[in-house]
């Protein structure tokens, strides 16, 4: 029986994560610079226009600035990727002030009214989960 390679162990266990239910999306990450190794789920569209404003005289809709779009909530995956990678290492600053440079964070999570982050930092990755909030 052929043993199947870590990086195919790897790819079955995040499909396995990604599939559990209220799994919105998974990231994998590189520690040193924030790039995004991986990442499956629903980090897509950003915003949505809002089109409740009539068209001016060339067909532009007149609004203004930093109100044309409608957030929406989501993010895509590469400013997510980048607001994790700032929160760990803001964490990880946090942790040598508290204990010294000898410890390091070994669980984030962080919980919302929608959502739950979960971040797992390694040695060269963060394994970054975003799920619903489970009902109190």
């Amino acid at each position: 029986m052929q043993q199947s390679s870590p990086s195919e162990e790897t790819q079955a266990l995040l499909a396995r994560l990604s599939q559990r239910p209220g799994v919105q999306s998974t990231l994998v990450l590189s520690r040193d610079t924030g790039a995004i190794v991986q990442s499956t789920g629903l980090l897509a569209q950003e915003a949505e226009e809002d089109d409740d404003t009539a068209p001016t005289v060339n067909g532009t809709h007149d609004k203004e600035p930093g109100n044309d779009l409608k957030k929406t909530g989501t993010r895509n995956a590469d400013e997510v990727a980048k607001m994790v990678w700032n929160f760990v290492k803001s964490a990880g600053a946090m942790v040598d002030e508290l204990n010294g440079e000898s410890d390091e964070p070994r669980l984030i999570r962080l919980r919302t009214k929608k959502n739950e982050v979960v971040v797992v930092p390694d040695s060269k990755f963060l394994l970054v989960v975003i799920h619903d909030t489970p009902p109190a």
